[in-house]
């Protein structure tokens, strides 16, 4: 007789509404609601983007797209190409110098080639308008040696789409450059090994090995180079360069359109979005591993002769050019003007304070998203953690507009909720409110705390944590007492690298700032639009000297790689 069984052949009954629902609540800790809800609230701007994008009639963004629209995406793609170009042609062979040849100098040029991530951009077109101008100091030695009139030869025009690509590519090509040389670093020698033994030369085996493998990080930093390119504002404006950020800053300041200004934001963010869908495809298209062992490195190339000194140079110019060069024009410049503007303490103060608040916040609210990350990749929190980072990617004057409309609508909502019920007016309480700066702060570089909060986290062993439960300590006890002591350093990183990026922010702040409110990049931006290069010296120069601090955080990110990967520094 064959035996039935009763769960095959008599299916269960449909679970109720009420027990499913249940379940799936079940699932949820506090660190999923948590994480969701920062998710959701910093992906608000950018719905509030794309909403406010589809409310126009069309009026705004057909004039556009019969004018100015085409000049738009011509120069934002012929910009971000000769950037992406100019980064690559830097960076990459400069990180393999300073990674796998022996040659005077090195150990000193492979921490000056980060230096140049310390000014913004803008700054530089600030001091090479100065530098290379009619009357400036090249121009004149210039006319001086060959007794020319001024018109009376050519030299080429540095307020160009040229020139902006310059500046960027000045200030950008060090993410490649850091990328690509802790590639190089870690690389293990049986592959050049393999190469060399059929027959390779050096820039053979660099070719056919060392670039292959290299090529996820290449592209990651070109990538970060390419966003960075379409977020600026200070140089193609300072430049007169019609791109997308000077379209939409136009669009909302002087022609009073906001559904215009969210309608080329969100084409901006289609540019972006298109860019990490490239940069994902390019490196799972091919892929590329060592199988050797990593445990001995290659031997450095030692260059000799002609080769030495083309190396010292290729490594030399990129720091003169991008730092040493502009920052000495700025002190001459801070020299003739004179004491800085009355003002400047006042700018100073309010870039201080800014980038403290979004320091603080941006690092707590990551602390949050890095506990909920430590319960699996999987989780509901991490993925929310994951939506919560994407913030970076979107340029500075999208955020703005998506923070605008929100907060405009609140406005709104109580300032009709209190003339309603009491007959006063609230007016505007977040709208062009130091609360919306910091906000908007904080979903662009909440990606930065995040990555070194995690960092600190992950230091955190699930032996301490079961120490902390075997003590009886609870969940915000052990936070307190166990966790926080740990990350300390981390946060107190993620707090110091957003303050610096806060205070070198022009676009959103330049945007939301409260009326007569102006911080140091501001100020250093309405200087440079009146000519007034002397005035904008000062502030220039404190951007510069505070984006100094990543640099040095950086360069020891680099000498604790050299000394962990066995590098030969003798």
């Amino acid at each position: 007789m064959a035996i039935v069984d009763r769960h095959e052949t008599s299916p269960l009954p449909p679970p109720r509404a009420g027990r499913a629902w249940g379940k799936f609540w079940g699932r949820w800790t506090g660190f999923d609601v948590a994480a969701s809800a920062i998710a959701l609230v910093v992906v608000i701007p950018i719905l509030s983007v794309v909403g406010i994008a589809f409310t126009g009639d069309g009026t705004a963004i057909a004039h556009l797209a019969s004018t100015f629209l085409p000049e738009y995406v011509a120069n934002t793609l012929a910009l971000g190409l000769l950037v992406v170009a100019g980064v690559l042609l830097i960076g990459v062979p400069a990180a393999w110098l300073v990674a796998a040849c022996e040659f005077p100098g090195r150990r000193a040029l492979e921490f000056a080639l980060v230096l140049p991530m310390a000014a913004p951009a803008y700054v530089l077109a600030y001091a090479y308008a100065d530098f290379l101008a009619a009357f400036g100091p090249v121009q004149s030695l210039f006319r001086a040696w060959t007794g020319f009139e001024v018109g009376a030869y050519w030299f080429p025009e540095i307020r160009s789409l040229p020139g902006a690509a310059l500046m960027l590519t000045l200030v950008l090509y060090p993410y490649v450059y850091i990328l690509a040389r802790a590639h190089f670093l870690n690389q293990s020698a049986a592959a050049l090994d393999a190469a060399r033994s059929l027959g390779r030369s050096a820039w053979g085996s660099f070719v056919a090995v060392t670039l292959p493998l290299a090529r996820p990080a290449i592209v990651a930093g070109a990538a970060l180079a390419l966003m960075e390119t379409f977020a600026d504002y200070g140089t193609v404006s300072y430049f007169g360069v019609q791109v997308f950020t000077t379209g939409i800053y136009r669009a909302w300041i002087s022609l009073s359109d906001l559904a215009g200004a969210a309608q080329l934001a969100t084409a901006l963010l289609v540019f972006v979005a298109l860019v990490l869908m490239l940069e994902r495809n390019a490196r799972g298209a091919r892929a590329f591993h060592e199988t050797g062992r990593r445990d001995r490195r290659p031997e450095r190339i030692v260059l000799h002769g002609a080769r030495s000194v083309a190396a010292m140079v290729a490594c030399t110019l990129p720091p003169i050019f991008g730092f040493v060069i502009p920052v000495a024009v700025l002190i001459s410049l801070l020299l003739g003007a004179g004491p800085p503007a009355r003002e400047f303490s006042l700018h100073l103060l309010h870039s201080l304070v800014l980038a403290f608040l979004a320091g603080a916040v941006a690092t707590c609210v990551a602390f949050v998203l890095g506990l909920a990350r430590k319960q699996g990749p999987a989780s509901i929190a991490s993925r929310a953690s994951f939506i919560a980072g994407l913030g970076y990617a979107v340029p500075g004057v999208v955020v703005a507009i998506g923070v605008l409309m929100p907060f405009a609508w609140f406005d709104n909502t109580l300032d009709s909720a209190l003339r309603a019920s009491f007959g006063v007016s609230s007016g505007l309480v977040l709208t062009g409110s130091i609360a919306g700066l910091v906000f908007a702060y904080t979903v662009r570089y909440l990606a930065v705390a995040l990555q070194s909060v995690s960092a600190g986290l992950e230091r955190i062993t699930p032996s301490i944590e079961a120490a902390a439960k075997l003590l009886g300590r609870g969940p915000w006890d052990a936070v307190r007492r166990v966790y926080l002591p740990l990350i300390a350093p981390s946060a107190l990183t993620a707090a110091l690298l957003v303050f610096v990026d806060v205070m070198k922010e022009l676009p959103a702040t330049l945007m939301l700032r409260p009326f007569n409110f102006d911080t140091l990049a501001v100020a250093a931006h309405n200087y440079a639009a009146d000519e007034r290069l002397g005035h904008a010296a000062a502030p220039s120069l404190v951007i510069v000297a505070a984006g100094i601090v990543p640099c040095i955080l950086l360069l020891r990110t680099i000498s604790r790689m050299s000394e962990k990967n066995g590098t030969p520094e003798t």
